[in-house]
């Protein structure tokens, strides 16, 4: 929820809360009304909670027409902040971990921004691979920033800050998947083995030996592979995603879901085979569907 409160009769706003892409309308249109008024506009945006892309194609736009805005956390200067700059420009010298966080607890606007730079582009891969879009993931990441922004006192140096950072954004990726509207998902029985009377396989196992992780980086499957995981029971989903993209330990994917570490490994087999069986399936029918003269060609 976003509040536009206009400051006495002047020319400038307090935004507050959340500036979303149901929201930039009303806000552009309190805009125009003070622009057209007074032909100036000043913006306090010390208030914003959260700004999606549509809000910060907002904000750059208005600030481009000369509205000034005022109150802007590291985060939200490092979001605005206009991706023009020359490759050949040298990069900044990051700061080591302990001097970044005491910079950051101080309050130290510059050290935010140097976090979002350092780590942004990590914790935006990050959240991507679990929530598959690039907008979820945006906002998945921002949130995870805020987060870290208000808990810094409580980061003990015990792990890098890459680390810390690295398991907010998989926590606040875990709760937007959570948010998501439920779905009705496929039982996974099917695409497990199966094994007769006897305790032998009823049917041959195959010779698959490519993980899900370096399949992932292939850029003819990389789509397969996220459609295929994309099909897999979230609880499942989570932990393949956690295990073999995230490369956590066990004990790291139990407490980020709140189940025991055995759960953690049966559920991670289960879901290796069912992922393996949906692959198999998937490349079984691209070969159906290549044109017979193209098969006769295949060695044998």
């Amino acid at each position: 929820m976003m509040r536009v409160t206009r400051i006495v009769t002047g020319d400038t706003l307090r935004v507050e809360g959340r500036l979303t892409q149901q929201s930039t309308e009303e806000l552009r249109m309190a805009c125009e009304t003070i622009l057209t008024e007074r032909g100036a506009l000043q913006l306090d945006v010390s208030g914003l909670q959260f700004v999606d892309p549509s809000g910060v194609s907002l904000l750059r736009d208005l600030s481009r027409r000369g509205a000034r805005l005022g109150g802007c956390s590291g985060f939200l200067t490092e979001l605005l902040r206009e991706r023009h700059q020359s490759p050949s420009q040298p990069t900044p010298p990051s700061d080591g971990d302990g001097v970044l966080v005491e910079r950051l607890r101080a309050g130290d606007q510059d050290a935010f921004e140097t976090l979002v730079r350092q780590y942004g582009g990590r914790m935006l891969a990050a959240a991507r691979r679990l929530l598959g879009t690039e907008d979820d993931a945006r906002d998945a990441v921002q949130e995870a920033f805020l987060a870290a922004f208000r808990a810094i006192d409580t980061f003990a140096g015990a792990a890098r800050l890459s680390t810390w950072l690295h398991r907010i954004v998989l926590n606040a990726a875990l709760m937007k998947l959570r948010s998501r509207r439920r779905r009705r998902e496929e039982s996974i029985e099917d695409l497990l083995p199966r094994f007769d009377e006897d305790g032998y396989w009823a049917e041959p196992a195959s010779a698959w030996d490519t993980s899900s992780d370096v399949l992932l980086e292939r850029r003819e499957t990389r789509t397969m592979v996220r459609n295929a995981i994309d099909r897999l029971p979230a609880n499942y989903r989570s932990v393949l995603l956690l295990r073999d993209i995230e490369e956590l330990d066990t004990d790291e994917v139990a407490s980020l879901l709140g189940v025991t570490p055995n759960a953690v490994k049966t559920r991670l087999h289960r879901a290796r085979q069912a992922l393996r069986t949906l692959l198999e399936r998937e490349f079984m029918g691209q070969v159906d569907r290549e044109p017979s003269h193209h098969r006769a060609a295949r060695p044998a």
